[in-house]
């Protein structure tokens, strides 16, 4: 199941770097024939935002985001184990009250509308970071219960 949430979460992520990727060439060229395209650097703006949450939650799950590794180098076994806990515990701690505050955002300002483009809510791209959040809370989750179980069964964390 993670590795489907993952999967789909790069998906995600790569659709609005590509929609970033597009709005930006169409304003360069649009600037560049002398034509107002205004729309664009909005789409570009909340796309990037979409593709930077999306991409962080991966790397949470990965493990190669928020990660201070000089002291679990260091150590072997249940030490590591319990290291990865704590620091996995304490970065949870931080998405559930993430998810909280993102929630409310969200709803707070579910109803402004982009500057460029009226018809869309400001609510899409507020709801990058509930989504951001869970996806985190999910694989944080994950990994404490392996390190519990890797801890109780006694393997190594190398």
């Amino acid at each position: 199941m993670i590795k489907k949430l993952e999967h789909i979460q790069l998906t995600v992520g790569v659709i609005f770097l590509s929609i970033f990727f597009i709005a930006i060439v169409i304003q360069v060229l649009s600037r560049y024939m002398g034509i107002s395209v205004i729309w664009t650097e909005e789409v570009a703006n909340y796309s990037f935002i979409w593709a930077i949450f999306m991409g962080a939650a991966v790397m949470v799950n990965r493990k190669d985001h928020f990660n201070f590794d000089l002291l679990s180098k260091k150590l072997k076994g249940k030490p590591k184990h319990i290291l990865a806990i704590v620091t996995d515990t304490i970065l949870l701690l931080f998405c559930i009250a993430l998810l909280i505050y993102s929630y409310t955002a969200m709803t707070t300002f579910w109803n402004y509308t982009w500057n460029a483009l009226p018809a869309m809510k400001m609510g899409y791209v507020w709801l990058s970071l509930p989504v951001m959040s869970a996806t985190m809370i999910i694989y944080l989750l994950s990994h404490v219960g392996g390190s519990v179980k890797n801890m109780r069964v006694g393997e190594g964390a190398e």
